[in-house]
């Protein structure tokens, strides 16, 4: 199960506004939706997740021994009402509940006009995301439309911190857009303990801010690299770095990066989504976020499988930090 959505026979705790995820699964809403549909429709209601301390036994006498400092997150299973546990956490981590984390949104809903886009629970409900469309488009040269979203993650086995991304989308071709822009910052966290969770509405609010704050970092360069030329030859550069390849690999991985080399210059010099922008610093640096979110190769297959892979690499920031490598590179 590649997706890693959580399932329960033909239910899966995913919820989309308007339109099918690339998995097919979930509900789809005719409209984005509020956080009280959130929980709903993607199974996230009263979990109340909470700690319990932990124990072992000793084989010899059956006695129950607490383990200092470690506590176990356990749920209530959203279908069966059972409990389940989640993980293991230390004695400072605190829970967010997913109630908690659709609040935490809805103030940005209230204060920027933003709309909830996705929700869903992935790892058997380790982990929770929720994701926001901010209300205005920018249009990079006129023609090409960037669509800002924030995403928030959150996870209930101590696996990482509560977190806001800023993500653009490129709507011509669906591109998760990863770019470091200079003195924009595009993700923070805040850890599970008494004091993060007490300051998370106020950051929700900065989150806000700073979403505005890289869209303007965004825009502007996005606009210095549409009116900046590009040859062929200086997007390979780009391609030798995104796609490097070590003196001594073996004929295999010779022949394989080759391929992905062309397969990545074929999309700057031929790809219909580029028609507008071809030939621009801002076209090579959209070649390389459209070969990382659909062409890519995986573990030697170019598969319909792949490009499952592709989405969860994009996910765990392998392809962002790539993506990230050739904007600066294609920076004016």
């Amino acid at each position: 199960m590649a997706h890693e959505l959580e399932q329960y026979g033909e239910q899966t705790a995913f919820v989309s506004a308007r339109e099918d995820a690339w998995h097919q699964l979930g509900t789809v809403l005719p409209d984005s939706f509020t956080a009280e549909e959130a929980m709903k429709y993607a199974h996230l209601a009263d979990w109340d997740v909470r700690k319990q301390p932990l124990y072992t036994s000793d084989i010899l006498s059956t006695q129950a021994l607490s383990i200092k400092d470690r506590y176990a997150t356990i749920r209530t299973n959203p279908w069966t009402k059972v409990p389940e546990v989640l993980g293991v956490v230390g004695s400072k981590y605190t829970p967010i509940q997913n109630e908690d984390h659709a609040e935490l949104l809805n103030t940005l809903v209230d204060e920027s006009g933003a709309s909830f886009e996705t929700a869903g629970s992935i790892k058997g409900g380790t982990q929770t995301f929720m994701s926001m469309r901010m209300p205005k488009s920018i249009m990079v040269g006129g023609s090409d439309e960037i669509r800002p979203y924030i995403i928030a993650l959150n996870s209930h086995d101590g696996s990482m911190a509560f977190q806001f991304l800023i993500s653009p989308i490129r709507v011509v071709c669906a591109n998760t857009q990863a770019a470091a822009i200079r003195d924009a910052q595009s993700r923070f966290s805040v850890k599970h303990t008494k004091n993060g969770t007490k300051s998370i509405i106020a950051q929700a609010r900065d989150a806000l801010g700073m979403t505005y704050q890289y869209l303007e970092g965004f825009s502007e360069a996005a606009e210095r690299m549409i009116q900046q030329e590009l040859s062929t030859e200086d997007f390979t550069k780009v391609v030798d770095a995104i796609l490097p390849l070590n003196e001594d690999a073996s004929e295999l991985i010779t022949n394989r990066i080759g391929a992905e080399r062309l397969r990545l210059l074929g999309l700057f010099e031929t790809s219909e989504t580029m028609k507008e922008i071809r030939g621009t610093a801002w076209s090579g640096y959209q070649a390389v976020t459209e070969y990382l979110d659909h062409y890519r190769n995986v573990n030697g297959k170019n598969t319909n499988q792949s490009s499952i892979y592709r989405a969860m690499q994009a996910a765990n920031g392998k392809s962002e930090e790539l993506k990230s490598r050739a904007f600066r590179m294609l920076q004016l």
